[in-house]
């Protein structure tokens, strides 16, 4: 195999995302449910012979020692392998929008690279190699949508209805850091169980970050308030739009949204909003490279 091309990276949505704690060394304790959506980066894979990694940015700049980068460097030093690869990568999931993808880059580049390289790595060694790069890759790498808790690292495979929902992503971004050092920001929701989620899945819970985030970037309200015209518009349809929160650290949010539903049918977009990014997704129920590495089990 010399090529992968159109390999696609999922973005995803937090449903919702409680901080139950704090460990001693600072850490924060959380429950979430992480959704995939087909709203994707698309990453194209060349074999090199000569050990070199090279990035190609077919869209958008990206740092020189990115998340893709870095997670196809770590592959190739753990696995002893002295081949490389050309990875183009053509961006469309926006940064600092709390839908992962970085890390999702990230997890398609150890899959293909994997399977590029043909160095048979399972789905749980790669995961190990995917924590080193950030808390979300090993999400991505398992490929499912999953109940999530610990600080990341307690991933629980689940299944979530098929749903639409349109998403805003605002200009401004955020850094998490900012958030999760803040003093207003709840650490102590009641921890939560599958079963309560499933009887609601895209009603249940909230954003403990989502109150924080609002304060450093009021770009959110705005999308938060434009959604919440859609949801009163909505009331008369089955099933109704439903209230709009903010995914991960921000700043994109999102609301779910009757089946069938297009742009044309949600409110006026502002005529503020030109960078404003919007878009309908559907949730996946795998990965698309879900496969291309084995199970441990």
């Amino acid at each position: 195999m010399k090529s992968l091309h159109q390999v696609l990276a999922p973005a995803k949505l937090n449903l919702f995302l409680h901080i139950t704690g704090r460990k001693d060394n600072g850490y924060h304790l959380l429950q979430s449910v992480f959704m995939l959506i087909d709203w994707y980066d698309t990453l194209h894979f060349d074999l090199r012979q000569d050990g070199k990694i090279i990035r190609e940015d077919l869209t958008l700049k990206l740092p020189e020692d990115d998340l893709i980068t870095r997670a196809a460097k770590l592959l190739q030093q753990a696995s002893g392998t002295t081949l490389g690869a050309h990875i183009a990568i053509e961006k469309s999931i926006p940064a600092q929008a709390g839908m992962g993808g970085g890390s999702s880059d990230a997890a398609t580049c150890l899959l293909a690279l994997n399977k590029l390289w043909n160095l048979n790595f399972t789905v749980n060694q790669l995961a190990e190699l995917g924590l080193k790069l950030g808390a979300d890759v090993p999400f991505f790498l398992r490929g499912e949508n999953a109940w999530v808790e610990g600080v990341g690292e307690i991933i629980t495979p689940i299944s979530v209805p098929p749903a639409q929902f349109v998403v805003v992503k605002p200009p401004e971004g955020l850094e998490t850091a900012k958030i999760f050092g803040s003093e207003a920001l709840n650490r102590d929701s009641k921890p939560a169980t599958i079963s309560v989620f499933a009887a609601n899945p895209f009603g249940f819970g909230h954003n403990d970050l989502q109150p924080v985030a609002e304060s450093l970037c009021p770009q959110i309200s705005e999308a938060i308030e434009w959604l919440e015209t859609a949801r009163l518009e909505s009331a008369s349809l089955e099933p109704a739009v439903v209230k709009g929160r903010m995914t991960g650290s921000g700043s994109a949010v999102f609301a779910q949204v009757p089946r069938g539903t297009n742009l044309s049918q949600m409110p006026q977009v502002p005529t503020t909003w030109p960078l404003w990014q919007i878009r309908m997704c559907g949730n996946l129920e795998v990965h698309p490279q879900k496969g291309w590495a084995s199970s441990d089990v």
